[in-house]
């Protein structure tokens, strides 16, 4: 198996890269901009940020900069929840691609299943009408309300980006969203660094069975679940690691003892009322 990329083709015919860079809590604009640089001379194709990261302009410099035509690179970001509601939407897809210093965005997402999402969604699906963005979809959406965007799509989402990882596998949301042919693109695919999760002993037996660390074993996984990834590393090391998870592939036997290591349960597991207040003001910090 050779260091290819794979691609996935959206329900509306865009193709989506499965592995790219996240770039969630890299606030630095030159420790961003370098890290999506390094990135793509390395072979991604795919970066991950969010009005939220606060570093849209560094992403979008670095894209910019790069010897990569812009049309070969995809571009993800999402709107925050205070910038929900049409009117608030319609602005900051325009900051977005102001920032960003793009003609167009390939997927933006809105971050979180709260506010007025209903009117932020019709936003979203006059910006594709006008050429703003390409394709469009939900993140941390959970099955009632994904239900309720489709009930009122005109534009369906093209994936929904949920936590995801051995100990989170979201099968249920897998399903439903195959049903639907929906992409489930995971957030978290290595536990939010939780080292219990890396140093899970099947890990490391098979990291020494394919000759590969830990990591690239939960990617690989992931790679062979059909989930979109975008691991964070500001790393070129680690950059070149994760790419490489398309050179081995998992066997259907260890494939199923990962699968049996869910538990069902997230790392941010709070009460919704609670996510509400923390999502009104994470943007201030």
């Amino acid at each position: 198996m050779n260091n290819k990329m794979t691609y996935f083709k959206m329900n509306n015919g865009y193709e989506i890269p499965q592995l790219g860079l996240g770039v969630f809590l890299i606030r630095d604009h030159e420790m961003c901009k370098k890290a999506v640089l390094t990135a793509i001379k390395n072979g991604y194709r795919h970066i991950d940020t969010a009005q939220l990261y606060k570093n849209e302009k560094a992403v979008g410099e670095a894209i910019r900069e790069s010897d990569v035509p812009r049309e070969e690179i995809f571009v993800t970001t999402k709107i925050w929840t205070t910038n929900f509601g049409y009117e608030k939407t319609k602005k900051a897809i325009r900051k977005s691609l102001e920032d960003l210093q793009l003609e167009y965005i390939d997927l933006m997402l809105l971050h979180q299943q709260f506010e007025d999402y209903i009117g932020s969604w019709k936003a979203l699906e006059e910006a594709v009408d006008e050429g703003l963005i390409q394709s469009i979809g939900i993140s941390n959406f959970n099955m009632k309300r994904s239900k309720e965007i489709l009930n009122i799509a005109r534009i369906k989402p093209v994936v929904n980006q949920v936590e995801c990882h051995p100990y989170n596998q979201q099968n249920e949301m897998r399903e439903f969203l195959k049903e639907k042919d929906i992409l489930l693109e995971a957030w978290a695919p290595l536990g939010q660094g939780d080292k219990k999760l890396w140093n899970e002993p099947l890990f490391s037996e098979l990291g020494k069975k394919y000759g590969r660390n830990p990591i690239q074993i939960i990617l690989r996984w992931h790679i062979q679940k059909g989930h979109i990834i975008f691991p964070k590393s500001t790393s070129e090391a680690h950059l070149k690691d994760n790419m490489s998870v398309f050179e081995f592939s998992l066997s259907d036997e260890d494939m199923k003892r990962i699968n049996e290591m869910d538990k069902k349960k997230p790392y941010l597991n709070l009460p919704e009322w609670v996510q509400r207040i923390f999502y009104k003001i994470a943007d201030k910090f």
